[in-house]
């Protein structure tokens, strides 16, 4: 018998076990106290059990769902696969927690979002950067009026992988390209920090040899005063700051990105040792300032994500994503696309 105080924990399928679902969803569904990570979905059982010991492997959800009393299925597969999946959660009664984007296309997200409220679920989609250090330390920057009315904010993420590679991403198809892999990332940082832009500018493109998808972007997101200029390059062995604000307070720089992608990958995991610490500050020059000052960064969050899905599930309060929030980063996905593809300026 469960002690009322103690319920039991929510059950867990985790749909797909590339990158997404190795590194990320998994160890995090593990840290979290009330989730217990049922089963895994996955054609390659070695791999997950090299990774989690002697969880239960399953082929495909239906099996899960057969074989499981799953409340909750985390859906880390390719990005096409995510509206078919997540119906197939809501229609056997589950919640649903979807690796970003949200869907294909911002058509699906609209329809998903509805039929998950239509059949009382949760329904979230995994923007977890919204719990990195820098992310964290820079809403609270703008947040504190240190920077002043914000006229700029410059969000990179830049990385040397002058390779095409062998994987879905890279490859012709539905919601692949790097625009829809870490595109979501920061349009929805900069839609937590300034809501929605009056209209949007984009450049998506492809630039190394070989490329057969998009391997790089810059967006422009407009609002009365303020550009948010948003920009991936896979062709940047020097990289500029992850994020540069300026305003009429002042401005404040962070270099490098944030710690816990790298951390997980390497075996850390919440809880141990220097976990989510990142050791270099940011920097901050008020305006009247004669000198920069070193700006240390609070841990980054990431757990925060599955915690709040855990309570949203058993208490009915908000999910930390919620659906509505996942359409908008969607509007401005689109947005971009359709900017590109027109060459002009696309309003929202």
């Amino acid at each position: 018998m469960t002690d009322a105080s103690f319920p039991a924990p929510l059950r867990v399928a985790l749909v797909g076990f590339g990158l997404a679902g190795r590194v990320f969803h998994a160890p995090l569904i593990q840290s979290t106290p009330g989730l217990q990570l049922a089963c895994v979905v996955s054609s390659d059982p070695a791999k997950v059990r090299q990774a989690l010991g002697e969880v239960e492997v399953v082929p495909t959800l239906d099996h899960a769902l057969q074989r499981h009393a799953i409340d909750l299925v985390a859906i880390a597969s390719p990005n096409d696969t995510h509206v078919a999946l997540a119906r197939q959660a809501l229609a056997a009664g589950c919640h649903v927690v979807i690796d970003k984007p949200m869907a294909p296309t911002l058509a699906e997200a609209e329809a998903l979002a509805a039929e998950a409220a239509r059949c009382g679920r949760l329904l979230s989609v995994f923007h977890n950067r919204r719990w990195d250090a820098d992310f964290l330390a820079l809403r609270a920057a703008i947040g504190s009026g240190a920077l002043g009315e914000v006229a700029e904010l410059h969000s990179h993420f830049d990385r040397f992988r002058p390779q095409v590679q062998a994987r879905w991403r890279e490859r012709p198809g539905t919601a692949t390209g790097l625009w829809f892999d870490l595109g979501p990332h920061l349009v929805d940082q900069a839609l937590q920090l300034f809501g929605l832009p009056a209209s949007v500018s984009a450049d998506i493109l492809a630039q190394r040899a070989g490329a057969q998808v998009d391997d790089a972007f810059h967006v422009i997101l407009r609002y009365e005063r303020l550009r948010v200029h948003l920009h991936a390059g896979s062709l940047v062995c020097n990289a500029p700051p992850r994020f540069a604000a300026h305003g009429s307070g002042g401005s404040w720089i962070k270099h490098g990105l944030d710690a816990q992608e790298a951390q997980l990958r390497d075996g850390l995991r919440p809880g141990a040792d220097g976990w989510a610490l990142d050791p270099s500050p940011a920097l901050y020059r008020a305006a009247d300032a004669e000198h920069t000052i070193e700006a240390p960064l609070p841990p980054g969050r990431w757990t925060d994500y599955y915690t709040g899905i855990a309570g949203a599930i058993r208490d009915g309060t908000a999910a930390p994503v919620t659906a509505a929030s996942a359409i908008e980063t969607m509007w401005v996905l689109e947005a971009a696309q359709r900017s590109t593809a027109q060459g002009c300026v696309v309003a929202l």
